[in-house]
């Protein structure tokens, strides 16, 4: 299982496994699993205290172990409870004496409660009402079984008046209690789908057909790798929403409605993956699948009946803009430098780029990470991360300049000779340098170990032959960062690649432009023997792979910058729709509004995972599967969700979301629909998402195809 809530709480969910194993067992054990006997266990231990003390951290991280393990032990019930009860009552929770179960009445007087889990040895429920002062905590007087899908049944329980307690201290108690029941209820589903897509991964590496293991299989690895993908995003939000209820500001209502939504759009195709890749072994009873499988659907089945104000009334309605990630006070401090920068230089709807340049260049921000020595501020991570965030936001005119800075400057400064940085580095420093990348042919995209554009030596020169294809700015570049072949029976393929950086106007060299779906324009650059000297060589010759993977490195990460874009496009589809609310998304619990509020909390995943990679690219002593996957899964999911993000403007706002800036009543001033053409790129470039999902799979243990 994964880890993210802090060492104590998971130590503490450790403890939880191991109790639940002993006194339940795996998932097997739902149908005959003594939930009053585990309650008194629980009791001992004092897993009903977390509530008292406010420990949501203890808490998600616990009941992510009951999920595991198909277990409805109602712990955040109690800590629910707990956070709106007297000192007495939360002592009689703590004490087992009331063993509470929450339920929404669908009025103050209602006394009759379907679909509880749990409810054999539970005492007492509380009552929601959503949008009343307090809650109330009512005796049951009589528990009837409505058994179906969930295992153990559930209950159509009969509570009394008599005996009521009042809990809370106005709305806002309800409401959060209601949130936090609503997240542990996604927590405990995530957990059960996590527990399962385990259980498939590791079938894959061992279940034999056709003569090899069936991870080998393109299309397994293809699923068990999107299923990665939605449970790790969905794990960040986890994390980070519990984040925002602990801290008590104002944005953690929305970012628990965020990870709730999340994972009811991504749990299903998680465990339906999971029963792919089982197969018949994982579809009969002796397996813990069915029972996982049943947890998981009872519990976001349950999500339904728990109604709350939706991620998409809290965006248009309420004015609301996605939870930001506190980077903590210096990254912040640095986040209103860069946006006061970027005001002081807006003109007209956009940026006077040649001010912004300068600016941004006498204040070291294109080479915010380097040593001073070389003119850089040595920011921290956080710091590269606002940056990079608030730039590409506000779409602000530097985009190549940083590029340079991120993909060539590190690689310089770490491979390039004393002439190489005198020459280069100021250049990069000042976002100065045009370049272009030489890496993608006609047959060698993704694979750039196939590349055979080949350089031969010849004296203190090397003679380039061949062809790059996709090199976009090739035409306004004024050198290229040239990936070559100077070993043709180097073994592997990738041993035998060398990197130059190439005047573009050097002899030999032609340009062929194409105007992609977008409107950019790149090319196929010819190099018909193009004698480059030696000096130009970036690092050991044969040695271009290292650098090469520094490059990679910082590139997936500005791919999956684009969810810094996204939000700035979601920015703009609400103040549309902030117009007309019920004009352009209609009722509660219309479609639009459902797609809006999807589509939002995947831009929130995103944005979590984003923020990971980043973090991960930067820490040298970082280890772990978690770790090691967090770009290409950033670059995924962002990458396809600009895809989805343009289909959603036109199924939210119809044919206005498809006009360009100069039609009259362009949505979005016609800036919906180059998102819809652009977003195949973000897909396709820094290594197709196919590929990416292979290198997921394959760093999850499953083989080579």
């Amino acid at each position: 299982m994964t880890t993210g809530f802090g060492a104590e709480a998971e130590e503490f969910a450790a403890s939880v496994a191991g109790v639940v194993e002993s006194g339940w067992g795996t998932a097997v054990a739902a149908p005959a699993g003594d939930l009053p006997t585990l309650a008194e266990a629980a009791v001992a231990q004092g897993w009903y205290e977390p509530g008292g003390e406010g420990a949501l951290d203890f808490l998600a991280a616990a009941v992510r172990e009951l999920g595991a393990r198909a277990c409805p032990l109602p712990i955040a019930d109690a800590y629910v409870t707990a956070r709106l009860a007297d000192d007495a009552t939360r002592a009689r929770v703590a004490s087992g004496e009331v063993r509470p179960l929450v339920a929404v009445a669908p009025r103050p007087d209602g006394t009759v409660f379907e679909h509880l889990d749990a409810a054999e040895g539970a005492t007492h429920v509380l009552r929601l009402v959503p949008g009343a002062a307090a809650a109330e905590l009512l005796p049951i007087e009589r528990t009837d079984p409505a058994p179906g899908l969930a295992v153990p049944a559930w209950s159509r329980v009969t509570v009394t008046t008599e005996g009521a307690l009042t809990c809370g201290r106005g709305a806002e108690d309800v409401a959060a209690a209601l949130s936090v029941h609503r997240l542990g209820l996604a927590i405990r589903a995530l957990g059960a789908a996590a527990r399962v897509h385990a259980l498939a991964v590791e079938h894959a590496k061992v279940r034999r057909q056709f003569g090899r293991a069936i991870g080998a299989f393109g299309a397994v690895q293809q699923r068990v790798a999107a299923c990665q993908i939605d449970l790790a995003a969905g794990e960040r939000l986890v994390e980070d929403a519990v984040g925002h209820v602990l801290a008590g500001g104002p944005d953690a209502g929305l970012a628990a409605e965020l990870a709730i939504r999340f994972v009811r759009d991504t749990a299903p195709s998680i465990m339906f993956g999971a029963q792919h890749t089982l197969g018949a072994i994982g579809y009969f009873e002796e397996h813990e699948a069915p029972w996982l499988f049943r947890r998981v659907h009872a519990d976001l089945s349950r999500l339904e009946t728990l109604r709350a104000p939706g991620v998409d009334r809290a965006l248009v309605e309420d004015g609301r803009s996605l939870p930001a990630s506190n980077l903590g006070p210096v990254a912040e401090a640095f986040r209103e430098e860069v946006r006061a920068l970027l005001a002081a230089h807006r003109r007209d709807g956009g940026h006077d780029a040649e001010g912004l340049r300068a600016e941004m260049a006498g204040r070291g921000l294109f080479a915010l990470a380097w040593p001073r020595a070389e003119g850089g501020r040595e920011a921290t991570v956080e710091e590269q991360v606002v940056l990079n965030e608030e730039m590409k936001y506000a779409r602000g005119p530097v985009d190549r300049a940083m590029s340079a800075a991120m993909l060539l400057g590190h690689s310089i400064l770490r491979h390039g000779t004393p002439e190489q940085k005198a020459e280069f580095l100021p250049l990069i420093r000042e976002g100065r340098m045009a370049f272009c990348l030489g890496y993608s042919e006609p047959e060698a995209g993704s694979d750039l170990a196939s590349l055979r554009t080949a350089a031969v030596r010849d004296g203190d020169h090397w003679v380039v032959n061949g062809q790059k294809s996709w090199t976009t700015r090739g035409q306004t570049a004024s050198h290229v960062w040239l990936a070559v072949r100077t070993d043709p029976d180097a073994r592997p393929r990738h041993a035998g690649i060398t990197i130059f950086l190439v005047p573009m106007d050097t002899p030999g060299i032609q340009i062929q432009r194409h105007v992609a779906l977008s409107g950019e324009i790149s090319c196929t650059v010819f190099y018909d023997d193009v004698r480059i000297p030696d000096s130009m060589r970036v690092g050991e010759v044969n040695g271009g792979w290292k650098v090469i993977g520094d490059a990679l490195a910082a590139e997936r990460v500005i791919m999956g910058g684009v969810a810094a874009t996204l939000l700035r496009q979601l920015d703009d589809l609400l103040d549309v729709l902030r117009r007309d609310p019920a004009g352009t998304l209609g009722p509660d619990g219309s479609r639009p509004r459902a797609r809006l509020a999807s589509l939002a909390a995947r831009l929130q995943a995103a944005r979590v995972l984003v923020l990971a990679a980043t973090r991960s690219m930067n820490d040298a002593a970082a280890s772990g599967a978690r770790v090691r996957l967090a770009a290409p899964m950033a670059a995924v999911l962002s990458g396809e969700l600009a895809e989805d993000f343009g289909q959603g403007m036109l199924e939210i706002l119809g044919p206005a979301a498809a006009l360009g800036p100069d039609a009259p009543g362009a949505a979005g001033a016609g800036l919906f629909e180059h998102g819809l053409r652009l977003a195949p790129m973000f897909v396709i470039g820094g290594g197709t998402n196919d590929v990416q999902r292979g290198i997921i799979a394959r760093a999850l243990g499953l083989p080579r195809e």
